[in-house]
């Protein structure tokens, strides 16, 4: 009878187990979801894992074509998230109380939030993140520290940068100003661009050429015909495996950020595995195994500890706790201002 008792309460404990368990409908980016993190937390969990690879204008229609249906997480980037809901009501908020908030880095955690803020719930944490800033070679332009400094004479005719929005913005916080937030204020946007043209005309007779591609800057910079340039944070670490005088330095002004983030869809169905999913892949370790698969680093608080050493070197090298804490990160873009910075783009490229 005792033997009876015992298995029938193994049995119950299982099958209470099992009806806990859920499967985990992902939508995510390629490689930020590993086979080997995802067998890791199965077995850990319980909950199974389907994973569909996608992007942000992807993630946004097929939550839009299922009004926040199909997915239990998806991973937008931040500022795809706080507009797409007041449009079309594809997120939920985030329960708070289920995430370990201790895990995150907390200067993005708290960017992340106030990005994904819309009428006071929060629909975004963040996992996935990098930057664009310098990329410097440090024999032949050591006195490059920040964006303005690509227009110093001893680097004449050997810098590069795309004309893009990453340069005005760049420009803006390294000429003393605060581009984002005039966002809102259309006029106050302008006259900030108006300075920023005029800089960057002036600077013309720097640049070696506007880039387009990341195989074209990196391939300038090793030829030396580059010396200097704004480019992304990975671009710069594959280029100092090969060259150790060349790296990515994050500006004196601020690199600029993005962040792909953990958003829960509205009807999603497997929450309590959604939350597990966060908590789980935020561990350091585990985010050491997704920077591995990825490429670029997440917001796990000492998530860096664990990667191959000579990506970690790298990565400590360009971002002490100081330049991290002082990334500007990308809000939402208003509607208007890529016309505003179309034109100024064009006529910067027009100027002789």
């Amino acid at each position: 009878m005792k033997l009876k008792i015992m298995l029938s309460t193994v049995a119950i404990v299982a099958l209470s187990t099992t009806a806990q368990a859920e499967t985990l409908r992902l939508l995510t980016w390629g490689g930020y979801a590993p086979d080997e993190v995802i067998a890791k937390f199965e077995a850990e969990t319980g909950h199974t894992v389907e994973v569909t690879k996608s992007n942000n204008e992807e993630m946004i229609a097929k939550l839009r074509a299922t009004n926040g249906g199909g997915f239990d997480l998806a991973q937008p980037s931040q500022d795809r998230i706080a507009g797409p809901q007041a449009e079309f009501g594809i997120y939920k908020p985030l329960d708070l109380s289920k995430i370990d908030t201790s895990l995150f880095i907390p200067s993005m955690l708290e960017a992340a939030k106030g990005n994904t803020t819309y009428e006071g719930e929060v629909y975004g944490v963040p996992h996935i993140w990098g930057t664009s800033g310098l990329i410097v070679n440090s024999a032949e332009a050591s006195d490059i520290k920040d964006y303005t400094d690509l227009c110093n004479e001893s680097v004449s005719g050997k810098v590069s940068y795309r004309l893009k929005r990453a340069t005005l913005t760049g420009f803006a916080f390294a000429m003393g100003m605060d581009p984002f937030a005039a966002y809102d204020d259309e006029a106050a946007y302008k006259d900030i661009l108006d300075k920023v043209e005029a800089k960057l005309i002036e600077c013309k007779a720097n640049v070696k050429a506007y880039w387009d591609g990341g195989d074209e800057i990196k391939n300038l910079l090793r030829s030396g015909e580059v010396v200097a340039a704004m480019a992304w944070d990975t671009g710069g670490w594959q280029l100092n495996a090969d060259n150790a005088d060349i790296n990515y330095v994050a500006p004196e002004s601020g690199a600029l950020g993005w962040i792909d983030t953990f958003a829960i869809p509205a009807r999603g169905r497997a929450d309590e595995a959604a939350y597990a999913w966060i908590n789980f892949v935020m561990k350091p370790d585990i985010a050491a195994m997704i920077t591995e698969s990825a490429g670029n680093f997440t917001a796990s608080q000492g998530g860096d500890a664990n990667v191959n050493d000579d990506l970690k070197q790298r990565y400590q090298a360009s971002f002490p706790q100081e330049a991290i804490d002082n990334v500007k990160w990308y809000p939402v873009v208003p509607a208007g201002l890529e016309a505003l910075e179309g034109a100024a783009l064009d006529r910067i490229n027009a100027a002789q």
